[in-house]
């Protein structure tokens, strides 16, 4: 399926959410013949469907291949077990997701030859910080660039582009890299691994197996989390190309082909001249935003694959100066008598909230929602030094409140706004957490879990959350 002569091709679009649309759109103006599927039948969906012109749109039918298919694009959501591409795989038709798509259509550039590299990350948290970090350093070294794939432009808008980029940061989902088989990046970061979509992917194995796909033919470099041995071992099977290096990256003192942190200064001993001796100052903590310690790591793993795209240090200090982080990314909101209240809405898993919890002491924490299959034993006990007091919220805060029971019984506990949702229910978790926290104290909006049960998305539980504490505050 590498030579495809799209005009006329039948190709099958699974999903008609944002990237099935992007696709089809893409496929259309190639010349295919583009059919869409998806299970759903609503009117918002019937609505979607009436603005793809010139493209077959199939309605409350997303298990049955259609005839003469020869390509499905899949958006990321679809799991593999969807009957669809059992259909697919029985007649020997390849499932394809908008990443590979677009690694097809990449372009060469005039200045090379090839097609723009590609810088990618992927983990189960902090991808999209390290993606933005790694495009501003890229940007600051006079590069044209962008913060791709599940942030900022998508990578297929990315690889279209009239003007074209000099090179791609692009951030991957563990569902992007499932679907995207030829994908072989300049260089390649994993910044960690926890358990997360094991629904989709089926187990622990499954899921890392598919994050550890962004390794495979790296040219230059395969960056790694010291402190997370899964991280390495992902780079000890990766084939790559020969030549290219193991680069980890961690909070302490360097050793060879590693970047870390030397009294407050962020240090590079892998892309310097004799690294068995010498070292290369790229910053310092306090030019990182915010300088929380997993923040930190993901400036260190934004400057390896910078580094091996061949940046210079001023370069890298300047970018991660520039850098601002998203809302809702451990964002300090106000401080409310002598009480620092941090935004972190996009914590929605344990490893995410973990990282939180570990920045600050002594935390009110609120917590909860939907748990996707995640538990909280170890998160608790992790955190159960730095906790004054905590506020439980959404369908499964039994989880957590058992957790504390079992591993933090000293702690106070208030469940809050059982049965309601919106800025009614995030008005009276704030008001509870004023009550239970003291000068000095954090409170932490760090729920390990998803929003959807209370809330549109994490962002609007953020907003929510920031707009009762500035109320609070008046």
């Amino acid at each position: 399926m590498t030579d495809l002569q799209w005009p006329g091709l039948p190709v099958v679009v699974a999903g008609l959410g944002v990237s099935g649309i992007s696709a089809a759109r893409v496929l259309r103006d190639l010349g295919a013949a583009v059919t869409v599927v998806d299970g759903g039948d609503g009117e918002g969906l019937r609505a979607r469907a009436a603005e793809l012109e010139g493209i077959t749109v199939r309605l409350g039918d997303g298990d049955t291949l259609p005839e003469g298919t020869r390509l499905i694009v899949t958006s990321p959501g679809w799991p593999p077990s969807s009957p669809l591409f059992a259909a697919a795989d029985a007649a020997g038709v390849p499932v394809w997701g908008d990443v590979e798509l677009a690694w097809h259509l990449r372009k060469p550039l005039e200045s090379t030859g090839e097609p723009a590299p590609w810088l990618a990350v992927t983990g189960t948290n902090g991808k999209t910080t390290t993606v933005q970090m790694l495009a501003s350093i890229l940007t600051a070294a006079g590069q044209r660039t962008a913060a791709v794939g599940n942030v900022g432009v998508s990578v297929l808008d990315a690889v279209l582009a009239e003007e074209p980029y000099d090179v791609l940061a692009v951030e991957l989902s563990s569902y992007q890299l499932h679907w995207a088989p030829s994908l072989r990046p300049h260089s390649a970061a994993v910044l960690n691994l926890a358990p997360d979509h094991l629904d989709w992917h089926g187990s622990m194995e499954a899921y890392a197996a598919d994050k550890g796909r962004i390794y495979r033919g790296n040219q230059v470099a395969c960056v790694y989390n010291l402190a997370d041995p899964a991280t390495e071992a992902l780079v000890r099977e990766a084939d790559v190309e020969e030549g290219c290096r193991a680069i980890g990256f961690g909070l302490g003192t360097p050793g060879l082909s590693q970047f870390g942190v030397v009294e407050g200064l962020l240090v590079d001993r892998a892309f310097v001249p004799d690294r068995q001796k010498n070292a290369a100052e790229i910053g310092a903590v306090e030019d990182v935003n915010p300088p929380a310690p997993h923040n930190i790591a993901n400036a260190l793993a934004a400057a390896a694959l910078a580094r091996a795209y061949g940046v210079d240090v001023k370069a890298v200090r300047d970018g991660l100066r520039a850098f601002r982080p998203d809302a809702h990314r451990i964002a300090q909101v106000a401080v409310v008598d002598e009480v620092t209240w941090i935004d972190d809405s996009k914590a929605t898993n344990t490893h995410a909230a973990a990282a939180s919890l570990a920045a600050y002491q002594p935390i009110v924490w609120i917590a909860g929602g939907l748990a996707k299959g995640a538990t909280f034993d170890e998160l608790v006990q992790g955190a159960a030094q730095r906790l004054r007091a905590a506020v439980l919220i959404g369908a499964d805060r039994a989880l957590i409140r058992e957790a504390l029971a079992r591993h933090a019984p000293d702690v106070p506990v208030i469940e809050a706004a059982e049965g309601e949702t919106g800025a009614v229910a995030m008005t009276e978790v704030v008001r509870a957490a004023a009550g239970l926290a003291r000068p000095g104290d954090t409170v932490l909006l760090a729920p390990a879990c998803a929003s959807m049960d209370m809330f549109t998305n994490y962002g609007e539980r953020g907003d929510l959350f920031a707009a009762a504490v500035r109320e609070l505050g008046r």
